[in-house]
C-alpha cells in the first residue's frame, strides 16, 4: 500500500512513513533531496513525485524513526549526511550498542532508540554553515532538545524559507516525546534546551516550519511562543522553579569590568578579553548554554555549539572572535575550539604543554580528553609573555589540578587578572569557608603542585583570579597567604600518608607509553615510546610484553611493534615492563591497539 503524501511547498512533498519524509524535488533532473529516511519503503512511489533517483539525504537526528531505512537509500545510491555530534550513532552504533548502560542505570538520554547496525556515511552536515547538497544550499542550525546533537535544517524555496526542524516541535505549543527531554534522572535538561533552540531558530526567520511528525507551521513566532511557554509551565512542574534558560541565552556575560566578561551560561565558564579594535579573544570555551554536566562523555551527549557569540556581536561590537586559548586541555574548557575555528576562523593559542595534548589526544591517557586533535596556531613556552591587539599576556605553569595546564595572566582595566582554570574552588571565606584544591590524581599530579602554584601568585600580585567554574575571587594578602597554606598542607597530607617512592612524589618513579592508543594494521609495523620520569641516580630498563605472534625489538626508549592477527582486533593491549636500579616493578604501564586486516 502507498504512502500517504501531500505537497508542502513547492517541489517539496511530505511522505507521511514512520516519520515525515520530505522530498525536495529537483524535476528538471528528476532527482530529490531527501530530509530523513523513515522506513524507506516511499522509495518505491518515487515515479508519483516525478522523481527517478535521490541523491541524498540529511539526517536530523539518529532515533530509528528517522534512520531505520538508512540502508535502502545506501543501496538505492544515495549520498548519507548526518548531524556531526551523532555521526557515531549511525556510523558506529555497534560500539555504542556494546558500551551502553543498562544495569543501575541512571543515564536516560533516548540513545537506545538507535539503528540496530551501523550504516556508512558520506560525511556530516557542519553546523552553522550552508553547504550545497543535490541542487540545493543548505544551512545546518544545532538545535539541541530532543536530542543533544539534533539539527534543523534550513532552505530557501520559491522565495519562503523552509526550517525542517527534525522532533523538536510538533505543533504549536506541543512535542513529539517527553521521555526525550529528561536527560538525566532528576533533569529536564532537553526542555530547557528545546526551548533556547526554537528560539535560535525563531530568530532565522523561517516563513514555515516542517517537523518529522506534525503538520507544518505557517506562523512560527505563534507556534515558538506556544511551545516554550508549554515547556516552562513543564519545567516549573516538575523541578518546582522556574527556567531561566532564555534569560540566560540572550544575556550570558557578567561584565567583570569594561574590556572582561564572564560567561556565566558555559560549562565551564569561559572568559572573554575585548579589544578596542573590534575583535576577542576567549579564555577556554567548552559547552556554552549548558543545562547541566552530561552524564558519560559519549560525543552524541556532549554539545559543543556558539549562542553566546551572537551576543558578543550584538552587545559589545565584536566582529570576530579572534584567538583562543585554553588553561588547560580538558573538554569542558576546549571542546568547542574547533567549531570557533571553523565557523569565526578563531586561532587557538596555548601553552606548549598544553598544545601537544590538544593536538595529539591519541598520545595520552588521560581524563576529560576531547574526542579531536586540535589544532594550534601558536605554541607559547611558560614563563612568556606575548601580545594580542593592545594586551600583554603572560603563560606560566600551573601543576595541580592537571599538570598540562598553564595560568593566564594579563592586566584589564587597571586591574591585574590570572586565569587559573581549575586549581582550585575559588569559594574561600575568610573565618568561614577554607579554599579547597582541585587535584585529580589520574590528571598529573605531584606533592609540591601547590606549593609551586602558591608561589606563583605570590610572584604575579593579582588583584582578581578568575576560575573555571566558581565566582571571581579578589584578591587580598590573606588570600593568598592561605593559599601557601593550603600548598603545604597538600604537600604534608600526601607525605604522611605514601611511602617516598610513590609517583605522586615529584622524585617518584612514573612512565607511561605513548601514543595510548594506536590504529596499525596487520603485518605493518607501529612504534612507541616510554616517556618516564626517572629519580636522579637511578636506572630504568624497559622491555615490551605483546600478545602471543607479535614481534617487537627496542632502540633505546623507543619500541618498534608488528603486529599478528587473523581477524580484526579492537584494544589489543600492550605493555612496558620495568626493572629500576635491578628491581622488577612489573607491567608498569600499557597502551591499546586497534589492528585491522
Amino acid at each position: 500500500m502507498a504512502l500517504k503524501s501531500r505537497r508542502v511547498g513547492p517541489e517539496v512533498y511530505a511522505i507521511d512513513d514512520c516519520c515525515v519524509v520530505y522530498l525536495l524535488v529537483d524535476p528538471g533532473n528528476r532527482t530529490a533531496v531527501a530530509v530523513d529516511a523513515g522506513s524507506g519503503r516511499w522509495l518505491a512511489q518515487l515515479a508519483d513525485f516525478g522523481v527517478d533517483r535521490v541523491t541524498d539525504v540529511i539526517v536530523t537526528h539518529h532515533h530509528r524513526d528517522q534512520t531505520e531505512g538508512l540502508p535502502l537509500l545506501a543501496a538505492h545510491g544515495a549520498r548519507i549526511w548526518v548531524p556531526p555530534v551523532e555521526q557515531d550513532l549511525i556510523a558506529d552504533v555497534g560500539t555504542h550498542w556494546q558500551r551502553r548502560s543498562v544495569v543501575n542505570n541512571y543515564d536516560l538520554r533516548a540513545d537506545r532508540y538507535s539503528l540496530l547496525e551501523p550504516v556508512p556515511i558520506d560525511g556530516t552536515m557542519p553546523e552553522y554553515r550552508t553547504r550545497r547538497v543535490g541542487q540545493l544550499d543548505i544551512t545546518t542550525l544545532p538545535t539541541p532538545g530532543h536530542t543533544a546533537g539534533s539539527v534543523s535544517y534550513l532552505v530557501s524555496l520559491g522565495g519562503r524559507r523552509l526550517a525542517f526542524t527534525g522532533d523538536l516541535i510538533h505543533s504549536p505549543g506541543k512535542v513529539w516525546s517527553a521521555s526525550a527531554l529528561q536527560w538525566s534522572y532528576v533533569g529536564l535538561e532537553g526542555a530547557a534546551l528545546t526551548m533556547a533552540s526554537l528560539e535560535l531558530l525563531r530568530r532565522e526567520g523561517p516563513d514555515v516550519l516542517l517537523p518529522s511528525h506534525g503538520d507544518p507551521m505557517e506562523d512560527p513566532e505563534d507556534a515558538v511562543a506556544r511551545t516554550t511557554d508549554r515547556l516552562a509551565d513543564l519545567i516549573q512542574v516538575r523541578l518546582g522553579y522556574p527556567t531561566d534558560i532564555l534569560h540566560r541565552l540572550d544575556h550570558p556575560f557578567v561584565e567583570l569590568s569594561s574590556h572582561l566578561l564572564m560567561n556565566a551560561t558555559s560549562e565551564s565558564r569561559s572568559y572573554v578579553l575585548l579589544s578596542d579594535s573590534g575583535s576577542a579573544l576567549m579564555i577556554d570555551y567548552g559547552y556554552d548554554l549548558s543545562t547541566g554536566i552530561p552524564v558519560g562523555g559519549q560525543r552524541f551527549a556532549v554539545r559543543p555549539w556558539l549562542p553566546s557569540v551572537d551576543v558578543l556581536r550584538r552587545d559589545y561590537g565584536i566582529d570576530r572572535v579572534e584567538v583562543a586559548v585554553p588553561t588547560h586541555y580538558h573538554d569542558d574548557h576546549i571542546a568547542a575550539f574547533n567549531l570557533l575555528r571553523d565557523v569565526h576562523g578563531t586561532e587557538v593559542w596555548a601553552a606548549t604543554p598544553v598544545a601537544d595534548v590538544l593536538e595529539n589526544p591519541r598520545d595520552y591517557d588521560l581524563p576529560c580528553l576531547w574526542y579531536d586533535a586540535v589544532r594550534c596556531d601558536r605554541r607559547i613556552d611558560d614563563g612568556t609573555t606575548f601580545g594580542w591587539r593592545e594586551y600583554e599576556l603572560s603563560m606560566h605553569a600551573l601543576p595541580g589540578h592537571t599538570r598540562y595546564a598553564s595560568a593566564i595572566a594579563f592586566e584589564a582595566d587597571g586591574r591585574r587578572v590570572v586565569a587559573t582554570g581549575d586549581q582550585q574552588t575559588g569559594t574561600w571565606v575568610p573565618g568561614a569557608q577554607p579554599e579547597i584544591p582541585n587535584f585529580q590524581y589520574a590528571n598529573g599530579f605531584s606533592a609540591n603542585d601547590y606549593i609551586a602554584s602558591a608561589q606563583l601568585y605570590q610572584r604575579l600580585q593579582p588583584d582578581l583570579m578568575i576560575t573555571g567554574h566558581w565566582q571571581p575571587v579578589l584578591v587580598t594578602p590573606e588570600y593568598l597567604d592561605e593559599l601557601v597554606l593550603l600548598g603545604r598542607e597538600v604537600a604534608e597530607v600526601h607525605r604522611d600518608l605514601l611511602p617516598p617512592e610513590d609517583a605522586v612524589f615529584a622524585d617518584g618513579f612514573d612512565a607511561r607509553l605513548t601514543p595510548y592508543r594506536i590504529d596499525a594494521r596487520d603485518g605493518e609495523p607501529f612504534q612507541v615510546r616510554v616517556d618516564a620520569s626517572v629519580p636522579a641516580g637511578s636506572k630504568a630498563e624497559f622491555a615490551l610484553v605483546v600478545p602471543d605472534g607479535w614481534r617487537w625489538q627496542a632502540e633505546g626508549d623507543v619500541f618498534t611493534v608488528t603486529p599478528s592477527v587473523d581477524r580484526p582486533v579492537r584494544r589489543a593491549r600492550i605493555a612496558a615492563t620495568v626493572m629500576l636500579d635491578g628491581r622488577y616493578l612489573g607491567q608498569h604501564c600499557e597502551a591499546l591497539v586497534d589492528v585491522s586486516l
